[in-house]
């Protein structure tokens, strides 16, 4: 598929978790004008955790990023809290294989709205004012996500489809609820303050297209569970694209739709 623009987040290249497989072929069979990678492309946590997990699918996943940019692509990264060694990088204005490096960016849209494009972690209070404690969150995350791998394993063998405990239990703990609330009611009031038209983030794994106060919020969603990708049509129209083989990734056959 071929659309204007394409914005992935929260991939986590070098964690196990990381699908690292179906992203591959997902960027391979779809193109676009520019590629915005809004944050937690390469998880340096696991890195500071001797937890550093890096084959061969990661690094194709790098090198048809950088053959897009190469190809004339224009790809964009933002820098999130799981890959913020990139921020001092940023005043130098330095660039990976043409792929320029930001802590944030406006995006015009087709229609001439004005989006602003962050991570989000910088409007998550929890990470910002209080690290170690999303230093154990994500802890107890890699724990949630063993156990989904473990028992979507047995759902597989069993001949039904995958299903996502982190997934449902974010949708039904209150807590968890209201936290997702507040991180996006953050976000739209500062860009009614800044006068954008929308938002363009990711971080909290949860893929969305909303609007909260007369701004527009996207979330990337996550590729190491949902699978997600936000997407701009040359109609001008956004889509939330997944990309859904997660069941059997060792024989990618995915089944791309758009919801």
């Amino acid at each position: 598929m071929d659309y204007k623009t394409i914005a992935i987040s929260d991939v986590h290249l070098g964690s196990h978790g990381c699908k690292a497989k179906l992203l591959l072929n997902f960027l391979k069979n779809n193109n676009c004008e520019t590629l915005y990678l809004v944050g937690d492309i390469i998880d340096a946590w696991k890195i500071q955790q001797n937890k550093w997990y890096w084959n061969h699918s990661h690094t194709d996943v790098v090198r048809e990023i950088l053959k897009k940019a190469k190809r004339g692509t224009k790809v964009v990264w933002i820098a999130g809290n799981h890959d913020e060694f990139l921020r001092p990088l940023i005043p130098y204005q330095i660039t990976f294989g043409s792929i320029e490096i930001a802590n944030q960016w406006v995006h015009e849209a087709i229609n001439g709205d004005r989006y602003l494009l962050v991570h989000g972690d910088l409007f998550d209070g929890i990470t910002r004012l209080a690290p170690w404690i999303s230093f154990l969150g994500d802890k107890a995350y890699d724990v949630l996500l063993t156990i989904n791998t473990k028992y979507n394993w047995w759902r597989h063998k069993l001949g039904f489809g995958y299903w996502s405990l982190s997934k449902y239990l974010k949708h039904r703990v209150k807590r968890a609820i209201d936290f997702m609330f507040q991180f996006e009611l953050n976000l739209a009031n500062y860009c009614n303050r800044k006068h954008f038209d929308g938002i363009i983030c990711g971080h909290i794994h949860r893929a969305e297209i909303k609007t909260i106060n007369g701004i527009v919020y996207m979330n990337c969603g996550d590729w190491v569970e949902s699978c997600t990708a936000l997407a701009e049509l040359h109609s001008g129209n956004w889509e939330i694209l997944e990309w859904h083989s997660i069941k059997d990734e060792n024989n990618v056959d995915p089944n791309p739709h758009s919801c």
